[in-house]
């Protein structure tokens, strides 16, 4: 890719000029009629090439912010709006390439508009950058090229899109109280067992009696963190690297993704949530004609659930042996009656498409209600926590001088 100085007309009649990335002189010329000006003059630049810009600040390169979920989905809608319009999908990518502010989604175009122009299928230009676009985004855009109704599947993307974004944000909302309380808990603790704990501790030792049980631990517990806070920190550090470490291996990964599943308050949300996502994503993929088979496939790998997506590879699999939709379902033992009873029926009528939204909806609202449940159904376990955590330093500390009291009171008297 090379660097073409231009000069135009733009729609006022003006004289403009500049300089713009292209393969060729043609790829200039659709970038300057997407924004509306009228080439006058493009050659190969001698000042600047694409060879110089690789210099760039690479500390620029570093810091620059990475293409995220919400350029994806604006994408997706404009180029719903722009395929629906009726613009050429080379002078679409054009336009959002001169129109973008972030560099790494110009990139990102520029690259996918360089393979369109190599005659790759927009698909596969989506496929090299498997970074922003996931399998599921990716098959959604093929099954649209080869049924023609990829302005459809863009805004099916995009709704779909949405929809997970509002799921993980009103999660995130509803975490971040419980997660500050814990932080707050977790910073708490190891200041008073560095500051607060050492100071009582040489006041017990003038005591010259026995203290109690609670105290000793605390005291002991203290003592503890003070003298090997190197391998305390070392040894969380050790067990969260292990931990993601098995996580990412295929038999962590399963083991965690279902045990989360039966996690208590979180766990049916988690549940019903990724179930949303595979009625949803089932739905959409069979109305745009995905067969089955297929479909079953892709979904499976984008449930982000490898339990839930084993279950749904079990369907496939009874499905490739003849058996029904509904059958395939109910031996999974993750849906309800009910949607069994719903898949039944829609297999039965040809409208498996519909119930399947149906049962997504269905879920969502269930999802949606749980969520806003969640922070008071924790709040009463963290006071609980807290109110433990709270007795046993009181205890521990007010102990001791109760029984110092007690005793000088007992000598006093006698």
């Amino acid at each position: 890719m090379a660097v073409y100085a231009w000069r135009g007309r733009n729609a006022r009649g003006e004289a403009v000029s500049g300089q713009l990335d292209a393969l060729n002189e043609n790829g200039v010329a659709d970038q300057l009629m997407a924004i509306g000006v009228a080439p006058v003059h493009i050659q190969l630049s001698v000042e600047k090439t694409q060879t110089a810009r690789s210099g760039d600040n690479w500390f620029e390169r570093f810091n620059r912010a990475p293409v995220v979920v919400e350029d994806v989905l604006i994408f997706s809608r404009q180029m719903y709006t722009l395929n629906k319009a009726g613009v050429p999908i080379l002078r679409a990518f054009a336009g959002l390439e001169a129109s973008s502010t972030k560099p790494a989604m110009v990139d990102l175009l520029k690259d996918i508009r360089s393979s369109l122009d190599q005659g790759r299928e927009l698909s596969a230009a989506l496929a090299r950058h498997p970074s922003a676009f996931g399998a599921f985004y990716v098959s959604m855009i093929r099954v649209g090229e080869m049924t023609g109704r990829l302005t459809e599947v863009f805004l099916r993307l995009n709704e779909h899109m949405e929809f997970e974004r509002d799921v993980r944000e009103r999660i995130k909302q509803a975490m971040r109280y419980p997660m500050f309380v814990m932080i707050a808990m977790a910073v708490a603790i190891v200041m008073l067992n560095i500051f607060v704990i050492p100071v009582f501790a040489k006041v017990f030792a003038g005591f010259n009696a026995e203290l109690p049980l609670i105290t000793r631990g605390l005291l002991g517990f203290s003592a503890w963190m003070i003298n090997w806070w190197p391998l305390l920190i070392a040894l969380v550090v050790g067990v969260a690297m292990l931990a993601r470490a098995y996580l990412r291996t295929p038999g962590g990964r399963y083991s965690w993704d279902s045990r989360k599943l039966k996690l208590p308050i979180v766990g049916p949300i988690i549940l019903k949530a990724t179930l949303a996502r595979f009625a949803r994503s089932f739905a959409l993929s069979s109305q745009s004609g995905v067969p089955l088979v297929q479909a079953l496939t892709v979904v499976a790998q984008t449930v982000d659930n490898a339990f839930i997506g084993s279950r749904i590879e079990q369907m496939r699999d009874g499905i490739e042996r003849g058996e029904s939709i509904s059958r395939c379902a109910a031996a999974t033992g993750v849906f309800t009656p009910v949607v069994l009873q719903m898949i039944s029926v829609g297999e039965e009528t040809g409208e498996l498409d519909n119930l399947l939204f149906e049962i997504a909806g269905m879920y969502e609202r269930e999802t949606d209600y749980n969520i806003k449940g969640l922070s008071a159904a924790i709040e009463p376990i963290l006071l609980a926590i807290i109110g433990a955590l709270v007795l046993l330093l009181a205890l521990g500390v007010f102990l001791p001088l109760w029984n110092l009291g007690g005793a000088a009171m007992g000598k006093g008297g006698g």
